[in-house]
């Protein structure tokens, strides 16, 4: 159960390190910061100390790291590369927008969409090196040395640490909340969230246009007040030279109506289908309710420069759309406007620009569904199996309530309401219990007579459910069918042919190969001499 560390074996040490009662005390500060005082009370002192927080856990943590990598790196040398690595990443980051942009998209592909800012004040947080030092100095004299205590560090406080250091620094994103006119000039509200959002116009930030919405430049401290009295929702307007032309918005879709009597009747000018919202929707990140926040809000008519009119539509998360004095409508994103400090924005996803290069979450749910399905008709095949040669019914049960639960959490998750870190710390958990479930159903079953033929039916009718499953799912992922709700109906039909296969397969096990009890004689029964 223990050992005297070596010098070419620096887990135990660097274990000790992450475990040091001052990097402990990081690991409670950064979460308790960033998640309640920061939003609470944002501002220098909160921002700071997340910096000095983190530079105390991570060098340990990269330690960590190293050692499980690379099992015979010494103990001074992990401490080492940690301290450097943080040291110079910390500070290249934060000296340096491209860096930080760079940091940013590392970050999100592998947290789910991050923010990661330069700013050269930070780097006067660097001295907290020297803190993560001094621990590492107490730590390397008490290596941890009995193998369950280095398990349950391992187990318990490096995934806390991880989870830590990868859910800082949330995303919000931006909000197109509303349109109107100021002086017969167009205003625009932007504001942003995350898993809760803004919900009237007053609540966003406020920009003007001085020539017909051509650029764009905050309000005023003036105009601010003036704008949030006029935050009352416009979904219909006419154009002024012209009473009998009219536009509205439609409530819960993203749709433009034009009328040319004065609103007596109505055609669409604009407007993305509902499928076609719903996989536009999903490249966005952390979508939430797609019709509530994918939906044409609010809608002014204005004049332009050079005359004729313009329209401009508030489409939440979609951002702005324009109609042109030319009369061409187009996507403008957020006009330049990327919301309060701190809101993530890369631009909005092309309505032509699909497939699974943008998909990266669908991608990985599409994956999910197909080998769980394809685990369900492993599952069902041994049940089978073991029910036709006599066994007991309880390993199929316990069977279908773990795949129950399999099929219950990617439900949960197939929306995508949250992020992608979400999304795989679920893949993480029930991709391996679904795949447990099958192979304890398949022992019981080559328990209860299962042969090589078997085996090897049983594995077809596997790769044929995720052949079969994998075509809707993939059409979906470059957009026909359009709605998430077809492609798992037709995912769903598509496991017919493997259920069949198992109920074929049944079938097939060799009686000899049958576990028999062994029979004794009765304990009264007299035996001949030999």
């Amino acid at each position: 159960m223990s050992g005297p560390e070596t010098p070419h074996d620096g887990a135990p040490t660097a274990l000790a390190w992450l475990c040091h009662p001052a990097t402990l005390l990081a690991l409670v500060v950064l979460v308790v910061n960033d998640h309640l005082l920061k939003p609470a009370f944002p501002g220098l002192l909160t921002g700071k100390l997340s910096d000095v927080a983190g530079l105390l856990l991570a060098p340990p943590l990269v330690a960590v790291l190293l050692t499980l990598l690379v099992p015979r790196l010494p103990a001074r040398a992990a401490a080492l590369a940690g301290l450097v690595a943080v040291g110079a990443g910390f500070a290249v980051v934060k000296s340096s927008g491209y860096a930080a942009d760079v940091a940013s998209s590392a970050w999100s592909a592998l947290a789910g969409p991050s923010l990661v800012r330069a700013d050269p004040t930070d780097l006067l947080t660097l001295p907290a090196l020297t803190l993560a030092w001094w621990s590492w100095t107490r730590a390397r004299e008490r290596p941890v040395r009995y193998r369950l205590a280095r398990l349950v560090r391992l187990l318990v406080v490096l995934p806390l640490a991880l989870v830590a250091v990868t859910a800082t620094s949330p995303a919000y994103f931006p909000y197109a909340l509303g349109v109107t006119l100021l002086d017969d000039r167009p205003a625009i509200s932007v504001g942003s969230g995350d898993t809760s959002w803004p919900q009237r116009a007053a609540d966003g930030q406020w920009a003007v246009s001085d020539d017909g919405a051509t650029t764009w430049r905050l309000a005023t401290e003036a105009e601010q007040p003036r704008l949030s009295d006029l935050d009352d929702p416009h979904r219909q307007a006419c154009v002024q030279a012209e009473p009998r032309r009219c536009y509205r918005v439609v409530a819960g879709q993203l749709r433009v109506e034009q009328s040319d009597d004065a609103g007596v009747s109505w055609r669409a000018a604009w407007e993305v289908s509902d499928g076609r919202r719903e996989e536009l929707a999903r490249r966005f990140p952390n979508p939430g309710d797609i019709q509530r926040h994918f939906a044409s809000r609010e809608l002014i008519v204005y004049p332009t420069v050079n005359g004729g009119h313009g329209v401009l539509v508030a489409n939440g998360r979609d951002g702005f759309l324009r109609r042109l004095p030319d009369g061409e409508w187009r996507r403008d994103g957020f006009l330049g406007q990327e919301g309060p400090q701190g809101t993530y924005w890369r631009g909005l996803p092309a309505l032509e620009d699909g497939g699974p290069g943008q998909r990266q979450t669908d991608v990985l749910l599409v994956v999910a569904v197909a080998l769980t399905l394809g685990f369900l008709v492993t599952v069902v095949a041994a049940h089978l199996t073991v029910r036709r040669r006599g066994g007991p019914f309880w390993p199929g049960l316990a069977g279908a309530l773990s795949m129950s639960f399999v099929v219950v959490a990617l439900a949960a998750v197939w929306p995508r309401s949250d992020d992608l870190g979400t999304v795989l710390a679920v893949l993480m958990a029930v991709l391996p219990l679904g795949a447990l479930t099958a192979i304890v159903m398949l022992g019981s079953a080559w328990y209860a007579g299962g042969t090589r033929r078997w085996t090897a039916r049983v594995a077809g009718g596997f790769l044929l459910t995720l052949i079969l499953v994998g075509l809707p799912l993939t059409g979906w992922l470059y957009g026909a069918p359009e709605r998430g709700r077809v492609a798992l109906l037709l995912a769903g039909l598509a496991t017919v042919p493997g259920l069949l296969l198992a109920w074929w397969v049944a079938r097939l096990p060799d009686p000899v190969r049958v576990h028999v009890e062994p029979s004794y004689p009765p304990p009264w029964t007299s035996v001949p001499p030999g």
